[in-house]
């Protein structure tokens, strides 16, 4: 009779088991994150995003509790990276992009085919910083200032060579922009990512490039190039001594290149929500900013909102200059 109790028992309470067992998956769903990140970069390894990026990562994962892993995916100015959290990843925020100006701004203008559409299969969550682009020269070269530059162009138009980090990229477009305000005629050599034109460079296999701040100041100090110009509406904080273009007699030539962090569109709300206040507490941490700033870096932060409205706005403006610049990828 027992054996029998017992069995009815078991049978009445199955379904607050079961209503029990159902229920699990969805309270470990509320414990974001509960396994490690990964922070793609759509960059080689060595350059300035993904030292940014590596920093980044450390404090972000203390906050959060969990490991994030730098994955570099570098290819097509960044694209390849991009496509691969945009479209081949889940929308559960495990798996983080490095946006740039590059990949979420530029590239649309300039690819008919990327692999991704920015603003439709990403979401974005904040700002993380951005770098003037500058002019910088050999230190073998007999150039000491932009004068010098626009001179020698001008004596030998479509012979004076400048290197960048690939066709399309920032550095390529500042060059452009360059020519079209200074009126020369440069020779562009495209490179496979910025660090291998700056070890050209340096190694006085071409004369000059456009490349971002943080990347030539060591070099600059140690002797190695000069930064002939900065890129941007005011001089650099860590390198005062160096002119604008516009001080330097080229008006009209500012190129400062942000970056920030993004999912995949169509992650849950509060994960966004939890992405966005955990990043900007790093990003706000004295610590974490002061030695960034140091190398050159302007540390930013702000709400998912902010970050798609410059999306769309220097994605709009994008379309003149590459207009005006006759690109076009493929």
């Amino acid at each position: 009779m027992s054996t029998r109790r017992h069995l009815l028992h078991c049978l009445a309470s199955a379904p607050l088991c079961i209503a029990a067992a159902l229920a699990l998956p969805v309270q470990a769903q509320g414990s974001f994150p509960d396994r490690p990140l990964t922070l793609v970069v759509p960059y080689p390894a060595g350059g300035v995003a993904d030292q940014f990026a590596r920093s980044f990562a450390k404090e972000l994962g203390d906050r959060l509790g969990q490991t994030v892993i730098i994955s570099n995916r570098a290819g097509a100015n960044g694209n390849l990276g991009s496509a691969y959290v945009a479209r081949g990843q889940d929308a559960d925020g495990y798996t983080l992009l490095l946006g740039t100006l590059s990949t979420l701004a530029i590239n649309p203008q300039l690819y008919t085919n990327m692999g991704y559409e920015p603003l439709k299969d990403l979401q974005p969550l904040t700002l993380t910083h951005q770098i003037p682009n500058v002019l910088v020269v050999g230190a073998q070269t007999p150039y000491r200032s932009v004068a010098d530059v626009v001179a020698a162009a001008k004596a030998k138009p479509d012979s004076l060579t400048y290197g960048s980090a690939g066709n399309g990229n920032t550095m390529h477009l500042t060059g452009v922009l360059f020519e079209k305000q200074s009126g020369t005629r440069l020779v562009h050599v495209p490179y496979k990512g910025g660090p291998p034109a700056l070890t050209d460079l340096l190694g006085g296999q071409i004369p000059m490039m456009f490349n971002n701040l943080p990347a030539v100041l060591g070099h600059r100090q140690a002797g190695k190039l000069r930064v002939l110009a900065v890129a941007d509406s005011k001089r650099s904080a860590v390198m005062p001594d160096v002119p604008t273009f516009a001080e330097a007699g080229v008006p009209g030539v500012v190129s400062t290149v942000w970056n920030g962090i993004l999912v995949r569109r169509g992650t849950p709300a509060e994960v966004v929500q939890r992405l966005n206040r955990e990043m900007v507490a790093v990003l706000q941490q004295p610590g974490f900013r002061k030695p960034l700033e140091a190398q050159g870096y302007e540390v930013l932060s702000s709400t998912p909102a902010e970050f798609e409205a410059l999306i769309r706005k220097d994605s709009a403006a994008m379309v003149k200059l590459a207009k005006d610049a006759g690109l076009q990828m493929d």
